[in-house]
């Protein structure tokens, strides 16, 4: 079996030889992924304590750029394995870099765009600074996408990323509509828009709650407001799935997106969604996505027309194909593989 280095800039948390991790997709990838390879990963060490259990055992954190490249250089040496870069960022960047010098080709994973995130973090300069990054990875790796808009006319593999199993697409339950409850599932981070959307809830008198889902267990961040209820990262896959059963809608403020994996979860529970027009590329083929301007009276108007035409907004749902995780993984596996 081959070896496969998963490295990201992710912050992994460690906690006597267990480590956890904020993010979903890098979790349930690494541990799909260990069926076909024996990963090991390379990750950011976290102080912060975790959400989700990562079940693998060769898992290494770094706290500075000299262990981590010491670690890269390591993995580099080690004869017929496979190298996955998650996402671009500074680390990464160095990773891929170094590997080149190696002579190994790292395919690097692209899950949303980075020219957007970085402009929602660090403003004007934002774009430049990932065009810089960008420029130089793909240069030297194998790009995989779930987006062929991401690889920005480079050459790549394209999947069709997910966390959903057969659980998600059965046992629906009927939405009350007595109380509009809205529903945010993501991370609470500023290139989401989740604070943006905070500020538009300001706005908002009528009898409408928004939940949100994905506060970090040590948060520097405390949302205070009446129409407004938070939970930490939810780790348990029935509870997650009970969460948009008790609400009506999904809403999804980023200010980017490649493939949200919480979208695909509402889609598949029959929960009607709502996003704004910076990402108005994910409707695709989807029924049962709206878009919205990003102020408050686009907002009630939308939430309205949902609420009046909601049997059948969900009868056209249920045309909607897909993608499951089991398909996933397969797309990853063979990119991988193929690639030189």
């Amino acid at each position: 079996m081959n070896k496969l280095f998963i490295i990201s800039n992710e912050s992994i948390f460690n906690d006597q030889g267990k480590f956890f991790c904020d993010n979903i997709d890098v979790k349930s990838t690494s541990e799909g992924l260990n069926n076909k390879f024996e990963v090991n990963i390379i990750a950011r060490e976290s102080k912060k304590i975790r959400s989700h259990k990562i079940n693998l055992k060769n898992i290494k954190v770094f706290g500075n750029i000299i262990t981590f490249l010491f670690q890269i250089l390591k993995a580099a040496r080690i004869k017929n394995s496979k190298y996955l870069i998650i996402s671009i960022s500074p680390f990464t960047m160095l990773a891929c870099v170094l590997l080149n010098f190696f002579k190994k080709k790292p395919n690097v994973y692209l899950r949303s765009d980075g020219y957007g995130e970085y402009k929602a973090i660090l403003g004007f300069l934002g774009p430049a600074i990932y065009h810089m990054m960008f420029f130089i990875v793909s240069k030297f790796s194998h790009l995989i996408s779930c987006r062929e808009y991401i690889l920005r006319g480079r050459k790549g593999d394209i999947v069709e990323p997910s966390q959903l199993t057969s659980k998600w697409l059965s046992n629906h339950k009927t939405a009350r509509l007595d109380k509009i409850k809205i529903l945010y599932v993501g991370r609470i981070r500023v290139e989401k828009g989740i604070f943006s959307l905070l500020k538009i809830f300001k706005k908002i008198s009528e009898n409408i709650t928004l939940s949100i889902v994905g506060s970090e267990k040590v948060s520097n961040k405390i949302i205070t407001q009446n129409n407004v209820n938070v939970y930490e990262i939810e780790t348990n896959e029935d509870n997650l799935i009970k969460f948009y059963d008790d609400h009506d809608i999904f809403i999804l403020p980023s200010f980017t997106e490649g493939h949200p994996m919480a979208l695909l979860e509402s889609l598949a529970r029959l929960r009607p969604a709502i996003v704004f027009k910076e990402i108005d590329h994910v409707l695709g083929n989807k029924k049962g996505i709206f878009v919205v301007n990003r102020d408050a009276k686009s907002l009630i108007e939308k939430i309205r027309y949902i609420e009046s035409n909601y049997e059948n907004i969900q009868r056209e749902m249920k045309e909607n194909k897909l993608p499951l995780k089991e398909k996933f993984l397969k797309q990853m596996e063979k990119s991988i593989l193929n690639s030189n």
